[in-house]
This record gives structure tokens, C-alpha cells and sequence, in this order.
């Protein structure tokens, strides 16, 4: 037999309440007691009964979501997850929704929707669309019988005579209005002939406006490529078509005035900002006479010559700058050609020639400096400062002494 941890045990049955499916999702009908809000925003209470207690927590992020104050007595169905807290080897609730009892089957339907469509994003602020500041054609997705129809389009004409509404004629109660409603919503989108819709009805009990929570109504709205209004008409409470639309509106009266606006107040608003374009304009036109009436009366304007003069005295120091640069370059670079000319012709071998000197060389062109490397008879070159000659070498002297005169010892050939 295996020896556990407290911790291993602790998980284990963890494990055997999350797998459990029952315990997933459960609704558990008690009276709060205990309650406290921890300054974090989670709620810690104890649900209990005549037969029971069990703890529960409920986390922030849900909590206030709740609509009411949950206090201590208070009877309530609360839904969410049975698992075990392992710190302190307890099984709790881990509330996800908390309904006070007794507010009926649909309350609890509605709560559980909503809280299933905000989830996937369905009521995100950030899908909110801004409506059409002056729509072409409206449309209008209600009871053709109702007093909604003749409200929004009594508002509708007054506000803009010349605006074009569009009337799906549906049914906004009952079975069969579910599936009509979404059916015009989509029939709508599909002719874009609509800047934006208006969907809704008049008051009446929760029973009457169940349609307006209808899933597939909801995602209608949500999944609609033209602005949605919903215009339920009920003050105080919220249908989760209210959730979803682009704009919610407490009637159908006030979904035509956010949606149609008024002629006289665009006209009005039009007028307005042509005035202030007026004023701004000739305000431009002003100024910009003043200024040129300023350059027409400025000294330069009246002399534009001297607008150049300090450019000119500018540019002609710069000439006499680079005139002097280039001469003091040009005289340096004479005196190098000088020096190295004179360098050359120092190292000019024909220089030489010209001072009496000669060059004796061979026919194959060697040059002769030595007596001894001569030959009887042979044929030499001596090139001298102007011209040369063809010798031949009939009498050599190995070593010459210029101060002695007669015959000097050598050879004969």
C-alpha cells in the first residue's frame, strides 16, 4: 500500500470533483450567511440549508457583475463549479452567477444567456459602431400594428421630412417572432438599401419582451454589417438586444431622434459654420493685405538692390580670397618645377656630353671603360654632345696621364 501526502490526497480528490460533470455546472438553491466582501472585490459566504451548509466564493471579475447586494438571510440560487480549495482541504462553490430566488425560470435564463454572450464578446464596447450622421434610408424592424411603427415615424418625418424609411413588418412577441425578427435583420443587410436599423417595440412584461432575449436575435443584432438601434420600450430594465445593438434606446420615439436629425438643427449648425468660415476667411484676407501693404511700403521692396548689396561685398571677398589662394598655390608649385628641372638636368646625361665629354660604346651598344676591353682592328661608337663617330681602334693606353708628353707605354694593334 502506497503512503500519500496530505497534498497528494488533497489533489487527488480535487481531480475526482473536476471531472465530474454534475458538479461542472450546478445550481445550488440556500441562504447566504457570513457574508464578506474582501477589499480585493472577491465575496466569501456560506450557502446553507436545514440539512447543510457549503462554503462559497465568488470571484471578482463575477461579483460585480451581480445587479444586487447579497446580505446575510437572503435566500438565492447560485451557479457555478464545486471543486476543493487544497490549502485548506475543503470542497466549496466557485459562484459564477447568484440569482435572489424567486425572480422565475426566465430572470434565470436571462442571466445565464448573458453572461454566455458576453463572454464570446458579443456586448464589447469596442464593437460599437458610430450611426450615420445623416442616413439616406432608415430601417425599421418591427410590428407593422404597434405604436412603435407610428411613433418612429411621426419622429422620424417631423425631424427630416425627406428621409426614406423602410418597414420590415414583423412579429415582436410570441413563438414565431424570434425567428422573424432575425429573418428582417438579415434580409436588411442583405439588400443594403439601409444606413442603419432600427429594431424594436413598445413596453410590456418580461414575458412580452422575450423575444428581444432571443440567442438567435442576439447574434443577429451582433452579426449585422449595418448600425443596429434597439429600441425596446422600457425605461428601467435591459434586454440583452439592448446589449448587443450599436445604440440602445429607451423607445422607439427616441431611436428615430438618435437616428433621424433634425433639418432645422443642420441647417442651423450649417449656417453657424459658415459664418465662422466667413469671419476666419476675410479674418485671412485681412491679415494678408496688411502684410502686403507692409512689403509695398518696406525700403527693400522700393530698392530691391539692396536687398544684394551686403551679398555682393560678401561674394567679392570671397573672389579676392580665392584669387590669392590660387596665386600663392600657383607660385608654390612653379618653385617645385623649378627645383626638380634643375634636379634633371643635373642628371641629364646628354648635359654632360655637352660640356666635352663622349660616350664610347661597342656595335652591340656596351658602353667601353676600360682600355684592356678593346680588340685590334675593332670597329667602336662614340657619341659626343652634337652628332657621333664610327672609330676603329688602332692604339690603346691602359693608364693616361695628361702632364706627360711623347710616346706613353700601350699597345699597338
Amino acid at each position: 500500500m502506497n503512503i500519500l501526502s496530505v497534498g497528494a490526497v488533497t489533489r487527488y480528490i480535487r481531480a475526482l470533483f473536476d471531472q465530474d460533470g454534475t458538479l461542472a455546472d450546478v445550481l445550488v438553491r440556500g441562504e447566504i450567511s457570513n457574508f464578506k466582501r474582501h477589499y480585493s472585490g472577491h465575496c466569501y459566504f456560506t450557502l446553507k440549508d436545514s440539512e447543510a451548509t457549503l462554503r462559497a466564493v465568488m470571484f471578482r471579475g463575477r461579483a460585480q457583475l451581480v445587479r444586487f447586494e447579497p446580505k446575510d438571510g437572503m435566500k438565492v440560487v447560485a451557479g457555478g463549479q464545486i471543486s476543493v480549495f487544497e490549502r485548506d482541504g475543503q470542497y466549496q462553490l466557485y459562484v459564477d452567477q447568484l440569482i435572489p430566488e424567486g425572480v422565475g425560470e426566465l430572470s434565470l435564463a436571462f442571466a445565464q444567456l448573458k453572461d454566455k454572450l458576453a463572454a464570446e464578446g458579443l456586448f464589447d464596447d469596442d464593437r460599437k459602431r458610430p450611426l450615420p450622421l445623416l442616413p439616406g434610408a432608415v430601417g425599421i424592424v418591427t410590428s407593422p400594428t404597434g405604436a412603435a411603427v407610428r411613433d418612429v415615424i411621426t419622429v422620424a418625418k417631423r425631424r427630416h421630412p425627406g428621409v426614406q424609411l423602410i418597414l420590415v413588418p414583423v412579429q415582436v412577441q410570441g413563438p414565431e417572432a424570434p425567428g422573424q425578427i432575425v429573418q428582417a435583420i438579415k434580409t436588411l443587410n442583405r439588400l443594403r438599401q439601409t444606413d442603419v436599423i432600427i429594431v424594436g417595440r413598445g413596453g410590456g412584461s418580461m414575458e412580452e419582451l422575450w423575444a428581444f432575449n432571443d440567442e438567435a436575435v442576439v447574434r443577429a443584432i451582433a452579426a449585422s454589417a449595418i448600425p443596429v438601434v434597439s429600441a425596446v420600450g422600457h425605461q428601467t430594465d435591459y434586454t440583452l438586444a439592448d446589449f448587443a445593438a450599436d445604440r440602445r434606446a429607451a423607445t422607439p420615439s427616441q431611436a428615430a431622434e438618435l437616428v433621424v436629425p433634425d433639418v432645422r438643427e443642420l441647417d442651423k449648425y450649417v449656417r453657424t459654420l459658415s459664418g465662422m468660415l466667413e469671419t476666419h476667411a476675410r479674418g485671412l484676407l485681412a491679415a494678408g493685405r496688411r502684410r502686403l501693404d507692409q512689403c509695398l511700403a518696406s525700403r527693400l521692396f522700393a530698392k530691391p538692390e539692396l536687398l544684394f548689396a551686403v551679398k555682393r561685398q560678401t561674394v567679392d571677398i570671397y573672389i579676392q580670397r580665392l584669387e590669392q589662394a590660387l596665386r600663392t598655390t600657383v607660385t608654390a608649385r612653379q618653385h617645385r618645377f623649378r627645383v626638380a628641372a634643375e634636379k634633371l638636368a643635373m642628371l641629364d646625361p646628354l648635359a654632360v656630353l655637352a660640356r666635352g665629354y663622349s660616350i664610347t660604346r661597342t656595335p652591340d651598344g656596351r658602353v667601353v671603360r676600360r682600355a684592356a676591353g678593346v680588340e685590334a682592328g675593332q670597329f667602336l661608337e662614340v657619341v659626343l654632345g652634337q652628332g657621333r663617330l664610327d672609330v676603329q681602334v688602332i692604339w690603346a693606353e691602359e693608364e693616361y696621364d695628361s702632364g706627360k708628353k711623347g710616346p706613353r707605354a700601350g699597345r699597338m694593334f
